[in-house]
Protein backbone atom coordinates (compact mmCIF):
# COMPACT_ATOMS: atom_id res chain seq x y z
CA UNK A 1 0.00 0.00 0.00
CA UNK A 2 1.50 3.34 -1.12
CA UNK A 3 1.55 5.94 1.23
CA UNK A 4 -0.98 8.38 -0.74
CA UNK A 5 -3.02 11.28 0.21
CA UNK A 6 -6.47 11.50 2.16
CA UNK A 7 -9.96 11.58 -0.05
CA UNK A 8 -11.66 12.98 2.72
CA UNK A 9 -12.52 16.08 0.53
CA UNK A 10 -13.68 13.98 -2.32
CA UNK A 11 -15.59 11.17 0.17
CA UNK A 12 -17.50 14.25 1.76
CA UNK A 13 -18.49 15.71 -1.31
CA UNK A 14 -19.95 12.67 -3.05
CA UNK A 15 -21.67 11.55 0.55
CA UNK A 16 -23.54 15.55 0.16
CA UNK A 17 -24.26 15.32 -3.57
CA UNK A 18 -25.92 12.01 -2.97
CA UNK A 19 -27.29 11.59 0.66
CA UNK A 20 -28.56 14.43 1.33
CA UNK A 21 -32.27 13.25 3.07
CA UNK A 22 -30.01 10.07 4.37
CA UNK A 23 -29.25 9.66 8.18
CA UNK A 24 -25.61 8.29 8.82
CA UNK A 25 -25.59 5.16 10.96
CA UNK A 26 -25.51 5.87 14.52
CA UNK A 27 -23.49 2.81 14.96
CA UNK A 28 -19.89 3.63 16.18
CA UNK A 29 -18.39 0.35 16.36
CA UNK A 30 -18.32 1.19 12.28
CA UNK A 31 -15.13 2.53 10.88
CA UNK A 32 -15.71 6.10 9.20
CA UNK A 33 -15.47 3.66 5.72
CA UNK A 34 -17.82 0.89 6.81
CA UNK A 35 -20.46 3.85 7.56
CA UNK A 36 -20.13 4.75 4.32
CA UNK A 37 -20.32 1.65 3.24
CA UNK A 38 -23.68 1.08 5.08
CA UNK A 39 -24.92 4.48 3.74
CA UNK A 40 -24.49 3.68 0.15
CA UNK A 41 -26.01 0.27 0.07
CA UNK A 42 -29.06 1.60 1.55
CA UNK A 43 -29.20 4.49 -1.52
CA UNK A 44 -28.53 1.33 -4.05
CA UNK A 45 -31.35 -0.38 -2.34
CA UNK A 46 -33.95 2.73 -2.30
CA UNK A 47 -32.74 3.61 -5.87
CA UNK A 48 -30.63 0.47 -8.07
CA UNK A 49 -30.14 3.02 -10.81
CA UNK A 50 -28.44 5.79 -8.86
CA UNK A 51 -24.97 5.46 -10.29
CA UNK A 52 -23.92 8.12 -8.07
CA UNK A 53 -24.85 5.66 -5.08
CA UNK A 54 -22.44 3.25 -6.67
CA UNK A 55 -19.24 5.91 -6.48
CA UNK A 56 -20.03 6.52 -3.12
CA UNK A 57 -19.75 2.62 -2.35
CA UNK A 58 -16.57 2.21 -4.80
CA UNK A 59 -14.76 5.18 -2.94
CA UNK A 60 -16.09 4.18 0.82
CA UNK A 61 -14.60 0.42 -0.67
CA UNK A 62 -11.35 2.35 -1.32
CA UNK A 63 -11.11 4.09 2.09
CA UNK A 64 -11.69 0.27 4.04
CA UNK A 65 -8.72 -0.81 2.17
CA UNK A 66 -6.65 1.92 3.78
CA UNK A 67 -8.46 1.04 7.20
CA UNK A 68 -7.39 -2.36 6.81
CA UNK A 69 -4.51 -2.84 3.97
CA UNK A 70 -6.75 -5.10 2.65
CA UNK A 71 -6.38 -5.08 -1.12
CA UNK A 72 -9.56 -7.41 -1.73
CA UNK A 73 -11.43 -4.26 -0.88
CA UNK A 74 -10.05 -2.21 -4.49
CA UNK A 75 -11.19 -5.52 -6.33
CA UNK A 76 -15.11 -5.15 -4.54
CA UNK A 77 -14.58 -1.32 -5.52
CA UNK A 78 -13.72 -2.49 -9.43
CA UNK A 79 -16.56 -4.46 -9.67
CA UNK A 80 -18.78 -1.71 -8.21
CA UNK A 81 -17.68 0.89 -10.68
CA UNK A 82 -18.44 -1.21 -13.36
CA UNK A 83 -22.50 -0.73 -12.20
CA UNK A 84 -21.86 2.81 -11.62
CA UNK A 85 -20.42 2.88 -15.92
CA UNK A 86 -23.34 0.58 -16.85
CA UNK A 87 -25.78 3.00 -15.64
CA UNK A 88 -23.95 5.85 -17.03
CA UNK A 89 -20.99 5.30 -18.79
CA UNK A 90 -18.11 7.58 -18.76
CA UNK A 91 -19.30 9.99 -15.83
CA UNK A 92 -16.98 11.88 -14.36
CA UNK A 93 -17.37 11.00 -10.85
CA UNK A 94 -16.83 7.26 -11.51
CA UNK A 95 -13.50 8.30 -14.02
CA UNK A 96 -11.91 9.90 -11.30
CA UNK A 97 -12.73 7.24 -8.99
CA UNK A 98 -10.95 4.44 -11.04
CA UNK A 99 -7.74 6.64 -11.32
CA UNK A 100 -7.86 6.42 -7.64
CA UNK A 101 -7.95 2.51 -7.89
CA UNK A 102 -5.79 2.67 -10.21
CA UNK A 103 -3.04 4.18 -7.91
CA UNK A 104 -4.18 2.28 -5.07
CA UNK A 105 -2.75 -1.15 -7.11
CA UNK A 106 0.30 0.98 -7.88
CA UNK A 107 -0.32 1.15 -11.86
CA UNK A 108 1.03 4.86 -11.57
CA UNK A 109 1.76 4.88 -14.98
CA UNK A 110 -1.83 3.92 -16.06
CA UNK A 111 -3.14 6.59 -13.69
CA UNK A 112 -1.01 8.88 -14.97
CA UNK A 113 -2.30 8.92 -18.16
CA UNK A 114 -6.24 8.32 -17.24
CA UNK A 115 -5.69 11.47 -15.29
CA UNK A 116 -3.91 13.42 -17.86
CA UNK A 117 -7.17 12.83 -19.56
CA UNK A 118 -9.52 13.44 -17.19
CA UNK A 119 -7.78 16.72 -16.35
CA UNK A 120 -8.30 17.96 -20.57
CA UNK A 121 -11.94 17.25 -19.88
CA UNK A 122 -12.42 19.32 -15.87
CA UNK A 123 -9.08 21.25 -15.79
CA UNK A 124 -9.90 23.07 -12.70
CA UNK A 125 -10.99 19.89 -11.04
CA UNK A 126 -8.83 19.91 -7.69
CA UNK A 127 -8.61 15.93 -7.03
CA UNK A 128 -7.23 15.22 -10.46
CA UNK A 129 -4.47 17.43 -9.76
CA UNK A 130 -3.67 15.86 -6.92
CA UNK A 131 -3.96 12.38 -8.78
CA UNK A 132 -1.34 13.58 -11.13
CA UNK A 133 0.90 14.65 -8.37
CA UNK A 134 0.55 11.25 -6.88
CA UNK A 135 1.53 9.49 -10.15
CA UNK A 136 4.01 11.42 -10.47
CA UNK A 137 5.56 11.33 -7.40
CA UNK A 138 5.57 7.50 -7.19
CA UNK A 139 7.07 7.30 -10.76
CA UNK A 140 9.98 9.67 -10.00
CA UNK A 141 8.64 12.58 -11.36
CA UNK A 142 9.42 15.29 -8.86
CA UNK A 143 9.62 18.27 -10.90
CA UNK A 144 5.95 17.69 -12.65
CA UNK A 145 4.72 17.10 -9.49
CA UNK A 146 6.25 20.13 -7.79
CA UNK A 147 4.40 22.38 -11.14
CA UNK A 148 1.32 20.11 -10.27
CA UNK A 149 0.98 21.28 -6.63
CA UNK A 150 1.13 24.94 -7.57
CA UNK A 151 -2.12 24.74 -9.17
CA UNK A 152 -3.40 22.96 -6.68
CA UNK A 153 -5.79 25.49 -4.27
CA UNK A 154 -4.23 26.33 -1.07
CA UNK A 155 -5.75 24.80 1.74
CA UNK A 156 -7.42 21.83 0.66
CA UNK A 157 -6.67 18.99 2.84
CA UNK A 158 -5.30 16.87 -0.52
CA UNK A 159 -3.19 20.04 -1.58
CA UNK A 160 -1.90 19.97 2.20
CA UNK A 161 -1.34 16.37 2.43
CA UNK A 162 0.54 15.89 -0.87
CA UNK A 163 2.75 19.58 -0.52
CA UNK A 164 3.42 17.83 2.85
CA UNK A 165 4.98 15.20 1.12
CA UNK A 166 6.80 16.19 -1.13
CA UNK A 167 8.16 18.89 1.46
CA UNK A 168 9.41 15.88 3.34
CA UNK A 169 10.78 14.14 -0.20
CA UNK A 170 12.92 17.58 -0.42
CA UNK A 171 14.16 17.27 3.08
CA UNK A 172 12.08 19.77 4.65
CA UNK A 173 10.87 17.45 7.46
CA UNK A 174 10.02 20.34 9.82
CA UNK A 175 7.06 21.60 6.69
CA UNK A 176 6.10 18.64 6.13
CA UNK A 177 5.16 18.44 10.26
CA UNK A 178 3.75 21.88 10.14
CA UNK A 179 1.29 21.14 6.58
CA UNK A 180 0.04 17.55 7.82
CA UNK A 181 -1.02 19.74 11.70
CA UNK A 182 -3.05 22.45 9.17
CA UNK A 183 -4.27 19.00 7.53
CA UNK A 184 -5.12 17.66 10.79
CA UNK A 185 -7.18 20.56 12.43
CA UNK A 186 -8.97 20.99 9.31
CA UNK A 187 -9.89 16.91 9.04
CA UNK A 188 -13.45 16.66 11.32
CA UNK A 189 -13.02 14.78 14.39
CA UNK A 190 -15.38 12.15 13.78
CA UNK A 191 -12.47 11.09 10.55
CA UNK A 192 -11.05 8.81 13.22
CA UNK A 193 -9.35 7.33 10.60
CA UNK A 194 -8.09 10.06 8.00
CA UNK A 195 -7.14 11.70 11.59
CA UNK A 196 -4.68 8.79 12.29
CA UNK A 197 -3.47 8.75 9.23
CA UNK A 198 -2.24 11.89 9.87
CA UNK A 199 -0.83 11.49 12.72
CA UNK A 200 0.77 8.38 11.14
CA UNK A 201 2.22 10.32 8.71
CA UNK A 202 3.25 12.97 11.32
CA UNK A 203 4.94 10.35 13.77
CA UNK A 204 6.88 9.19 10.82
CA UNK A 205 8.48 12.83 9.77
CA UNK A 206 9.20 13.05 13.81
CA UNK A 207 10.84 9.61 13.39
CA UNK A 208 12.88 10.42 10.17
CA UNK A 209 14.54 13.98 11.90
CA UNK A 210 15.55 11.95 14.98
CA UNK A 211 12.72 13.14 17.15
CA UNK A 212 11.82 10.23 18.82
CA UNK A 213 10.24 10.62 21.64
CA UNK A 214 7.59 13.40 19.92
CA UNK A 215 7.24 10.16 16.91
CA UNK A 216 6.18 8.18 20.22
CA UNK A 217 3.40 10.39 21.15
CA UNK A 218 1.98 11.05 18.06
CA UNK A 219 1.65 7.25 17.15
CA UNK A 220 0.42 6.73 20.36
CA UNK A 221 -2.22 9.34 19.62
CA UNK A 222 -3.12 7.45 16.31
CA UNK A 223 -3.60 4.57 17.92
CA UNK A 224 -6.02 5.83 20.42
CA UNK A 225 -8.08 6.83 17.55
CA UNK A 226 -7.77 3.92 15.70
CA UNK A 227 -7.07 0.88 17.80
CA UNK A 228 -4.66 -1.64 15.78
CA UNK A 229 -4.47 0.77 12.94
CA UNK A 230 -1.72 -1.04 10.66
CA UNK A 231 0.11 2.23 9.46
CA UNK A 232 0.79 3.49 13.37
CA UNK A 233 1.63 0.00 14.48
CA UNK A 234 4.69 -0.31 11.62
CA UNK A 235 5.85 3.28 12.59
CA UNK A 236 5.66 2.86 16.21
CA UNK A 237 7.39 -0.24 15.95
CA UNK A 238 10.80 1.87 14.02
CA UNK A 239 10.25 3.81 17.13
CA UNK A 240 10.71 0.80 19.05
CA UNK A 241 13.62 -0.31 17.22
CA UNK A 242 15.65 3.36 17.84
CA UNK A 243 14.75 2.90 21.76
CA UNK A 244 16.13 -1.03 21.38
CA UNK A 245 12.79 -1.89 22.53
CA UNK A 246 12.84 -4.94 20.19
CA UNK A 247 10.79 -7.19 21.85
CA UNK A 248 8.25 -4.44 21.57
CA UNK A 249 9.19 -4.10 18.27
CA UNK A 250 8.47 -7.52 17.18
CA UNK A 251 4.96 -7.79 18.98
CA UNK A 252 3.68 -4.16 17.30
CA UNK A 253 4.94 -5.96 13.47
CA UNK A 254 3.42 -8.87 14.44
CA UNK A 255 0.18 -7.81 15.15
CA UNK A 256 0.47 -5.45 12.09
CA UNK A 257 1.40 -8.67 9.93
CA UNK A 258 -1.68 -10.72 11.72
CA UNK A 259 -4.24 -7.88 10.56
CA UNK A 260 -2.50 -7.26 7.16
CA UNK A 261 -0.44 -10.10 6.11
CA UNK A 262 1.66 -8.95 3.37
CA UNK A 263 5.09 -9.68 2.05
CA UNK A 264 6.42 -6.61 2.63
CA UNK A 265 5.34 -6.27 6.46
CA UNK A 266 6.91 -9.62 7.12
CA UNK A 267 10.09 -8.57 6.37
CA UNK A 268 10.15 -5.96 8.51
CA UNK A 269 8.97 -8.59 11.18
CA UNK A 270 11.85 -10.69 10.14
CA UNK A 271 14.68 -8.17 10.68
CA UNK A 272 12.93 -7.30 14.42
CA UNK A 273 13.13 -10.85 15.10
CA UNK A 274 16.41 -10.71 13.99
CA UNK A 275 17.81 -7.83 16.20
CA UNK A 276 15.75 -9.40 19.49
CA UNK A 277 18.17 -11.96 18.42
CA UNK A 278 15.85 -14.97 17.91
CA UNK A 279 17.48 -16.04 15.08
CA UNK A 280 15.51 -18.88 13.65
CA UNK A 281 12.09 -17.82 14.32
CA UNK A 282 14.03 -14.56 11.72
CA UNK A 283 15.26 -17.59 9.40
CA UNK A 284 11.97 -19.09 8.77
CA UNK A 285 9.73 -15.36 8.62
CA UNK A 286 12.43 -14.34 6.26
CA UNK A 287 12.28 -17.92 3.89
CA UNK A 288 8.52 -17.34 3.75
CA UNK A 289 8.91 -13.70 3.12
CA UNK A 290 11.33 -14.49 0.19
CA UNK A 291 8.31 -17.12 -1.15
CA UNK A 292 5.54 -14.55 -0.59
CA UNK A 293 7.39 -11.50 -2.46
CA UNK A 294 8.69 -13.55 -5.47
CA UNK A 295 5.00 -14.69 -6.26
CA UNK A 296 4.36 -11.13 -6.14
CA UNK A 297 7.06 -9.69 -7.83
CA UNK A 298 5.77 -9.48 -11.47
CA UNK A 299 2.41 -7.16 -10.05
CA UNK A 300 2.81 -3.49 -9.85
CA UNK A 301 1.67 -3.41 -6.01
CA UNK A 302 4.92 -5.72 -4.87
CA UNK A 303 7.72 -5.89 -2.33
CA UNK A 304 10.55 -5.80 -4.65
CA UNK A 305 12.26 -3.34 -2.58
CA UNK A 306 12.17 -5.30 0.39
CA UNK A 307 13.36 -8.35 -1.72
CA UNK A 308 16.31 -5.97 -2.59
CA UNK A 309 17.26 -5.54 0.69
CA UNK A 310 16.33 -9.25 1.71
CA UNK A 311 18.36 -10.56 -1.27
CA UNK A 312 21.87 -7.67 -0.04
CA UNK A 313 21.71 -8.01 3.03
CA UNK A 314 20.52 -11.25 4.47
CA UNK A 315 20.74 -13.86 1.79
CA UNK A 316 24.01 -12.58 0.37
CA UNK A 317 22.67 -13.01 -2.79
CA UNK A 318 23.76 -10.14 -5.08
CA UNK A 319 22.79 -11.29 -8.51
CA UNK A 320 19.41 -11.90 -7.10
CA UNK A 321 19.21 -8.65 -5.72
CA UNK A 322 20.37 -6.94 -9.35
CA UNK A 323 17.94 -9.08 -11.25
CA UNK A 324 15.24 -7.67 -9.09
CA UNK A 325 16.39 -4.14 -9.04
CA UNK A 326 16.66 -4.00 -12.68
CA UNK A 327 13.20 -5.28 -13.03
CA UNK A 328 11.59 -2.19 -10.72
CA UNK A 329 13.74 0.39 -12.18
CA UNK A 330 12.28 -0.17 -15.01
CA UNK A 331 8.84 0.88 -14.14
CA UNK A 332 9.81 3.66 -11.75
CA UNK A 333 12.48 6.15 -10.93
CA UNK A 334 11.37 7.04 -7.84
CA UNK A 335 13.87 8.39 -4.88
CA UNK A 336 13.31 5.06 -3.31
CA UNK A 337 13.78 3.09 -6.10
CA UNK A 338 16.90 4.48 -7.10
CA UNK A 339 18.32 3.87 -3.94
CA UNK A 340 17.66 0.00 -3.95
CA UNK A 341 18.91 -0.09 -6.98
CA UNK A 342 22.00 1.68 -6.13
CA UNK A 343 22.49 -0.58 -3.44
CA UNK A 344 21.76 -3.76 -5.43
CA UNK A 345 24.78 -2.27 -7.80
CA UNK A 346 26.99 -1.66 -4.86
CA UNK A 347 26.82 -5.28 -3.65
CA UNK A 348 27.11 -6.75 -7.07
CA UNK A 349 30.52 -4.48 -7.22
CA UNK A 350 29.44 -1.96 -9.83
CA UNK A 351 30.68 0.40 -8.03
CA UNK A 352 30.44 3.30 -10.43
CA UNK A 353 27.23 2.95 -11.70
CA UNK A 354 25.79 2.82 -8.05
CA UNK A 355 27.13 6.29 -7.52
CA UNK A 356 25.87 7.43 -10.32
CA UNK A 357 21.94 6.20 -9.40
CA UNK A 358 22.56 7.28 -5.49
CA UNK A 359 23.50 10.65 -6.60
CA UNK A 360 20.52 10.91 -8.37
CA UNK A 361 18.18 9.35 -5.16
CA UNK A 362 19.90 12.30 -3.44
CA UNK A 363 19.58 15.10 -5.78
CA UNK A 364 15.67 14.97 -4.72
CA UNK A 365 16.68 16.29 -1.40
CA UNK A 366 15.73 13.68 0.60
CA UNK A 367 16.70 13.39 4.36
CA UNK A 368 17.30 10.12 5.45
CA UNK A 369 19.66 8.47 7.40
CA UNK A 370 19.52 4.98 5.25
CA UNK A 371 19.77 6.33 2.47
CA UNK A 372 22.79 9.06 3.26
CA UNK A 373 24.52 5.70 4.87
CA UNK A 374 24.28 3.86 1.49
CA UNK A 375 25.64 7.29 -0.13
CA UNK A 376 28.49 6.71 2.06
CA UNK A 377 29.30 3.27 1.84
CA UNK A 378 29.18 3.47 -2.05
CA UNK A 379 31.30 6.75 -2.19
CA UNK A 380 33.88 4.78 0.08
CA UNK A 381 33.79 2.12 -2.22
CA UNK A 382 34.98 4.94 -4.97
CA UNK A 383 37.95 5.64 -3.22
CA UNK A 384 35.95 9.02 -2.28
CA UNK A 385 36.93 8.76 1.15
CA UNK A 386 36.16 12.28 1.93
CA UNK A 387 32.72 12.29 0.61
CA UNK A 388 31.70 8.84 2.54
CA UNK A 389 32.85 10.66 5.77
CA UNK A 390 30.33 13.84 5.14
CA UNK A 391 27.79 11.20 3.91
CA UNK A 392 27.80 9.12 7.03
CA UNK A 393 28.17 12.13 9.29
CA UNK A 394 24.60 14.00 8.19
CA UNK A 395 23.45 10.44 8.55
CA UNK A 396 24.65 10.09 12.52
CA UNK A 397 23.39 13.32 13.10
CA UNK A 398 19.97 12.92 12.09
CA UNK A 399 19.63 9.62 15.03
CA UNK A 400 17.10 8.32 13.03
CA UNK A 401 16.94 4.82 11.07
CA UNK A 402 20.22 4.21 9.81
CA UNK A 403 22.02 6.40 11.93
CA UNK A 404 23.80 3.35 14.35
CA UNK A 405 25.17 1.70 11.13
CA UNK A 406 27.14 4.98 9.92
CA UNK A 407 27.85 5.81 13.16
CA UNK A 408 29.67 2.37 13.43
CA UNK A 409 31.30 2.73 10.42
CA UNK A 410 32.22 6.15 10.91
CA UNK A 411 33.87 5.04 14.26
CA UNK A 412 35.67 2.13 12.11
CA UNK A 413 37.15 4.90 9.79
CA UNK A 414 38.82 6.88 12.49
CA UNK A 415 40.21 4.57 14.14
CA UNK A 416 43.60 3.95 14.31
CA UNK A 417 45.17 1.35 11.20
CA UNK A 418 46.96 -1.69 12.75
CA UNK A 419 49.94 -2.79 11.56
Amino acid sequence: MTKLAVLLLTLMAALAAVAQTTTLSADTTLSPAERSMAQANRLIEKNPKNFEAYNVLALALSRRARETSDVIFYAQAEEVLKKSFEISPGNFDGERIHVWLLLGKHEFAAAREEARKLNKTMPDDVMVYGFLTDANIELGNYKDSAQLMLDLRPGNLPGLTRAAYLRELSGDLDGSVELMNMAYQSTPPSEGEDRAWILSQIGHSQLMSGKINDADNTLQQALALFPGYHYALGNLAKVRIEQKRYEDAVNLLQQRYDAAAHAENLYDLAEALELLGHADQAKNAFEEFETKSRLESVRADNSNRELIFFYADHAHLPAKALEVAQTEYARRHDVFTLDAYAWALHVNGRDTEARTQIAAALAVGLRDAKLLRHAGEIALSTGDRAAAERYLLDSTKMNAPGSSQARELLASLSAPTKN
